[in-house]
């Protein structure tokens, strides 16, 4: 049986993650209230980050912006995007 939790992101019942994505009061609170699609949705937006901005993932300054990009992801905020990403659709419809 699936865990559900009420999705901060989508304010809606849905799947639930399997475990804390890392240890602490944070992790936790994102396994009460975040989704497997939102927390998804979330690694993928962070790796265009870390990819297109060039981010030191070893830089305390960088793990700070990631932590306050996150939570605008997930409280709909407006958040950083990668600058010049191009989804892999628009790439094929260009061909």
């Amino acid at each position: 049986m699936t865990r559900t939790v009420f999705c901060r992101k989508y304010q809606q019942e849905l799947e639930g993650l399997e475990r804390p994505p890392f240890p602490g009061p944070k992790g936790n609170a994102i396994y009460t209230d975040v989704s497997k699609k939102a927390w998804q949705e979330w690694l993928a937006q962070q790796t265009m980050l870390i990819n297109e901005k060039h981010l030191n993932v070893m830089d305390p300054a960088t793990k700070t912006y990631l932590d306050a990009q996150r939570e605008h992801f997930l409280d709909n905020e407006p958040f950083d995007q990668a600058e010049g990403y191009v989804p892999p659709e628009a790439t094929q419809e260009n061909k």
